[in-house]
């Protein structure tokens, strides 16, 4: 039977990753590790200057005062006797769309199972107050199985976002590109209660690049979007550009 290591960046107590935990429990044996608390934005940072605390709760899952990045971390050398076939990360309340995916927990979470040598799938649901987890839940189960049919290879990293919205409303799947966004709003700026001066980081700039093809645009047309992510950042096709540079120095 399958083996599969759940977390998020939402925190342990998050109604997403309980959802994703059940639904795949169904069709695998599920480990669930996860923050003790919200760590959206984390992206992929480490936890260097304190130690890690594990607890486990009484519904079995295991919270580490640690971000995403360190609970499958610590899961998959540490927590678990058997190395997981699959990490899934999720579901996180939001979307993880485009540029999102640089910051995201959720993201890093299923990055972290890919350094480690494992297949891994980052699940989101995109809409203004999530509600239907569920539909989110069922699909994820839907792709795991087809993963058990047919598994894709190892360094790949499946970014899935899922509409908020009931199952049989959903139009299907598609596979898309990462769009992009217009740069952030600025920040803003205000006062504690002692009057003095704090700021709040501004909201994610609107759709750039949402055409069709790209994930922004499945997702706005009722369709899951599973976008295929690679960490190597290396731009190849400025390689020999920059050696040429280079020599001019």
């Amino acid at each position: 039977m399958m083996k599969i290591l759940v977390s998020n960046d939402d925190g342990v107590h998050a109604p997403g990753i309980r959802a994703l935990s059940e639904a795949l429990s169904a069709v695998a044996e599920v480990v669930t590790v996860a923050p003790d608390r919200n760590c959206s934005g984390a992206s992929n940072s480490l936890t260097l200057t304190n130690p890690l605390r594990i607890q486990q709760l009484d519904n079995g899952y295991i919270q580490v005062n640690g971000t995403p990045t360190d609970c499958v971390h610590l899961a998959v050398r540490e927590l678990v006797e058997q190395e997981p076939d699959l990490v899934v990360s999720g579901i996180n309340a939001g979307a993880n769309l485009g540029d999102d995916t640089l910051y995201s927990g959720t993201v890093a979470a299923a990055m972290e199972g890919r350094h480690l040598g494992l297949p891994t799938i980052a699940v989101s649901l995109v809409g203004r107050a999530e509600q239907h987890y569920d539909s989110a839940a069922a699909i994820t189960a839907q792709i795991v199985e087809g993963l058990m049919r047919s598994p894709l290879p190892k360094d790949q990293i499946l970014n899935i976002n899922v509409p908020d919205l009931p199952l049989d409303q959903i139009k299907g799947i598609k596979v898309t590109r990462l769009g992009a966004r217009h740069k952030a709003e600025g920040m803003v700026r205000t006062t504690d209660p002692a009057g003095r001066t704090i700021f709040w980081l501004g909201p994610p700039g609107e759709e750039e690049d949402s055409g069709p093809g790209t994930d922004f645009h499945a997702v706005a047309q009722g369709y899951v979007s599973i976008t295929p992510l690679k960490v190597d950042l290396t731009a190849h096709d400025q390689l020999e550009r920059l050696e040429g540079w280079v020599k001019q120095l």
